[in-house]
C-alpha cells in the first residue's frame, strides 16, 4: 500500500494541495457564501449529533488521520493560488478490490472553468498509477445536473441508480453511480480531458 501523504497535484491554474490549519478563514467563507448552492447536495446524519461540532482543526486534524492511514486522499482544491473547493478520494479500499470513491464541491463563483474536471482527472490519475487502484467512482443525485455534466465530460460509464443511497438534507435519496477503471483511460485520464478541450475548442470545456 502506498499513502504517499502529503500529496500536492496540479495542472495549470487547478492545484490539489493537503487542506490546512491556515484555510480556516477562506473555508468559512466559502462555506457561507455557498450555502444555497451547496446544501442540497451535502451529506447529513441520520441520527441526531450530540454536543458541540467539531471545530475546523479537528476537522483537519481528522483528514490528516485518514490520509496517514492510507483510507483516504482529502485535498483542498485551488484555482490560481485561491482556494476554492474540496476533492477527497474516500473509502479507499486495497486487496482485491482496490478501489476509491471521489466527492468534491467547488465556490459558486468559479463554476464553469474547467475545475472540477481537470481536479477529478488529476485525483484519478494519481489513484490509478500512484497509488495503484483499479477503479475510481462518483455517486450523484440525479438532479445535480453541474456534477453530471463534470462525469460526462470526462467519459465515466453510468452504472445505474443505487437507491436510498445516502442521507442528505434529512432524507434517504437516490444517486446514479458512475465509475472508470485503469483499463478505460491507458494514457491516463488527464491526457484525455486535455484532448477533450482540445477539440471543443474551448480551454475550460464547462463543466457546470
Amino acid at each position: 500500500m502506498v499513502t504517499g501523504w502529503p500529496v500536492r497535484l496540479e495542472d495549470g491554474d487547478v492545484r490539489l494541495r493537503p487542506l490546512g490549519g491556515r484555510d480556516q478563514g477562506t473555508w468559512l467563507a466559502l462555506r457561507a457564501a455557498n450555502a444555497g448552492w451547496l446544501d442540497p447536495w451535502d451529506a447529513s446524519s441520520p441520527v441526531p449529533v450530540v454536543g458541540p461540532r467539531p471545530s475546523f482543526r479537528q476537522y483537519v486534524r481528522a483528514l490528516r488521520s485518514q490520509a496517514r492511514e492510507g483510507t483516504a486522499l482529502p485535498f483542498a482544491l485551488d484555482f490560481q493560488g485561491e482556494l476554492v473547493g474540496q476533492l477527497t478520494v474516500s473509502g479507499i479500499t486495497y486487496g482485491s478490490f482496490r478501489s476509491g470513491t471521489i466527492g468534491y464541491w467547488v465556490s459558486e463563483h468559479v463554476a464553469g472553468r474547467g475545475i472540477v474536471p481537470t481536479a477529478v482527472a488529476l485525483a484519478v490519475d494519481h489513484s490509478f498509477f500512484r497509488l495503484g487502484l483499479h477503479r475510481i467512482e462518483v455517486n450523484i443525485r440525479p438532479e445535480n445536473a453541474p456534477s453530471l455534466r463534470v462525469v460526462a465530460k470526462l467519459g465515466f460509464r453510468d452504472e445505474g441508480v443505487r437507491e436510498r443511497y445516502l442521507h442528505i438534507a434529512g432524507e434517504w435519496c437516490d444517486h446514479r453511480s458512475f465509475a472508470l477503471t485503469t483499463e478505460d483511460v491507458p494514457g491516463g485520464l488527464l491526457a484525455r480531458w486535455h484532448r477533450v478541450q482540445q477539440e471543443s475548442g474551448r480551454p475550460e470545456a464547462a463543466e457546470e
